[in-house]
């Protein structure tokens, strides 16, 4: 007998492999839920360092996200879109990095945006 299993995106948001960032995403103009893998969120968007005295909170970090790819994905006709976002990783030290985004359907059929690295799936 073989078993079949479907890991959805709901279990994946359940068990923080993928972080929903849908609320912040629609002030940002999105219609469709967005998530970001655990691996950006905690790498790059809210980092065990504390840099908000530096000016970089993890809200304004994803709202630069957010924002590079609305724009970027404006002159996008395919469903990934690859996007560069700069951070700031220490007091003297900025980061570009390159995004994917990839816009598919969710759990029920419906159009969805998951956020990662390019070497993440």
């Amino acid at each position: 007998m073989q078993w079949i299993y479907t890991y959805t995106r709901r279990q994946a948001i359940e068990d923080g492999v993928l972080i929903d960032v849908s609320n912040l995403a629609r002030k940002a103009g999105y219609k469709w839920p967005v998530a970001l893998t655990s691996h950006l969120y905690h790498t790059y968007i809210k980092p065990e360092k504390n840099l908000k005295p530096y000016g970089q909170s993890d809200i304004g970090r994803l709202w630069d996200v957010l924002n590079v790819l609305r724009l970027k994905a404006q002159n996008s006709s395919g469903t990934i879109v690859l996007f560069k976002v700069s951070f700031l990783m220490e007091i003297d030290r900025m980061e570009e990095i390159t995004l994917k985004a990839i816009a598919g359907p969710g759990d029920e059929g419906e159009p969805v945006i998951t956020i990662m690295t390019p070497e993440e799936d």
